[in-house]
């Protein structure tokens, strides 16, 4: 008799229900919503962090060359290896390499290059001066890419506006002129 009754009450649930799974569906949905824009901006940084770091170790070749007399004629002359992600960079003119103020410049994406969307078009410019220190600046793309400003790594940051002398304008005069 107890036997029976016991088979009776007692069933076994043998899966999910329907509302069960759509709430997982929903949480997944969610998640995905919040963690594919957060991926596409770390992947846009690492690329420009990236372009920025490779383009930046041909200091050392650029400054070999000045130091032994040598001007290079092509950028394979300084170890340079094809990118994935940005175009060939611009060799600087022979003039330029004497003088020893000379800028080292290229653009991200590109004709069968992988660069994310965002960055396709910015440009990444070292410049060298004449007491021989480096600088760099990031030109963001133009037209709207979906560019964000903190795509530019903190070492390589947005280059701004020339200044416009005689304007009146704050951060846009020349120093010494009193209209700053």
């Amino acid at each position: 008799m107890k036997k029976a009754r016991m088979g009776i009450h007692q069933r076994v649930q043998k899966g999910f229900t329907l509302i069960e799974l759509m709430i997982v569906v929903a949480i997944i949905g969610i998640l995905a919503a919040i963690a594919i824009p957060q991926y596409q901006d770390y992947t846009a940084r690492a690329q420009m962090a990236r372009a920025v770091g490779e383009l930046g170790a041909y200091k050392t070749a650029f400054e070999d060359r000045i130091n032994s007399g040598q001007q290079p004629t092509a950028i394979a002359d300084l170890g340079y290896v094809k990118s994935n992600l940005y175009d060939d960079p611009t060799l600087p003119t022979a003039q330029d390499m004497t003088s020893g103020a000379f800028k080292w410049e290229s653009t991200i994406g590109g004709t069968g290059k992988s660069a994310s969307p965002a960055v396709v078009g910015a440009k990444i410019t070292w410049s060298r001066a004449n007491s021989g220190t480096w600088t760099c600046v990031t030109t963001k793309p133009s037209g709207s890419t979906g560019w964000k400003d903190s795509y530019a790594p903190a070492s390589c940051p947005i280059a701004t506006a020339p200044s416009t002398p005689g304007t009146g304008t704050p951060g846009t005069d020349t120093p010494g002129t009193g209209n700053s």
